[in-house]
Parts: structure tokens; sequence; C-alpha cells
């Protein structure tokens, strides 16, 4: 196990390593146990693509090439709720900008870096493929919002801050 921080860092270790052993540890696997370990640990670090490369004895080069090759995979650690502006054409006249702004000013971001709290992350994305709702943001997977105003943004992180699920 390499160098951890803490005790919950060993614990996701030792859930991916189970990981590993129900999936086996063939050269195929690679694509599941990148997918859970991202999902445990929220992003893939180089330390982890290292670990995962020894426990699957591929090279790490592959590992990384995957990693790198697929945009579901992040190397950036993201907020638990990952909030995604539409920034393409039809959401951007609308006023796209706005929301991102105001998310982030809402939120003490600049960039793609999760709050202090580790809640949330926005990101620009190039299409949601709702344009007749522009401009839509959407949060998680799941929880689109439409026709938005930045005067709501407040009360979307409100829902999502007060249970932790939205």
């Amino acid at each position: 196990m390499p160098n951890t921080h803490c005790e919950q860092h060993q614990q996701l270790y030792a859930e991916l390593d189970k990981i590993i052993e129900e999936t086996g540890s063939s050269k195929g696997s690679l694509i599941n146990v990148l997918h859970s370990a991202q999902g445990l640990f929220g992003h893939l670090s180089r330390e982890l693509q290292e670990y995962i490369s020894d426990r699957l004895d591929v090279p790490s080069s592959q590992v990384y090439g995957v990693v790198t090759f697929y945009n579901f995979f992040t190397m950036i650690p993201r907020g638990k709720h990952q909030i995604k502006i539409c920034m393409g054409t039809a959401c951007y006249v609308r006023g796209a900008d706005r929301i991102m702004e105001r998310l982030r000013d809402e939120l003490g971001t600049e960039g793609e870096e999760p709050t202090i709290d580790g809640l949330f992350s926005v990101h620009g994305v190039r299409c949601l493929g709702a344009c007749s709702m522009a401009p839509v943001v959407l949060v998680g997977e799941r929880d689109f919002y439409g026709r938005l105003k930045p005067d709501k943004v407040a009360a979307i992180l409100e829902k999502y801050r007060g249970d932790g699920n939205g």
C-alpha cells in the first residue's frame, strides 16, 4: 500500500484491493478497476495509477494512457456534487457565463477545484443537449436546471448543502 495520509485513505485502498480481487487482476479489467477507484477516491492521482499498475501488472504508461484517453476519468479532485454548466452557443448567449460567475462567487472557487468542504466543483462543458432550456446546469448525473437565472443559484446550492444529497 502506498504512503497513505490517514486511516480513511488506507480503508479506501483496502476497498480497492477487494475490488481488484473480485474483478481479477487481468489486463482486461483495467477500465473497471479505474472506474471503481475513481468512485472511491474521487479522482485518479498519479500515486493511485501507479498502485493500480502494480496490482494489475500492467505498465503505468498504459494506465495513464487509458486515464487520459477517456473523458470520464479525471486526475483532478472533484467535489461530491459536480456542477456542469453548458457553455454551448445557445446557453452562452443566454447567460451561461453569468451563471458560472455566480456559482464560483457563491462557492468561493476560481477554476474546477472542489470547494474547501469537498462538496462542490464547477465545470464548464461543451453541451448538455438541452438547448431549448438554455442556459442549463446539471448537478450530478441527473438533476437538470433549465432557463436558469443567476438569482436562482443560491437556492440550488442550498438544496445540496441541506441533506448532502440534493
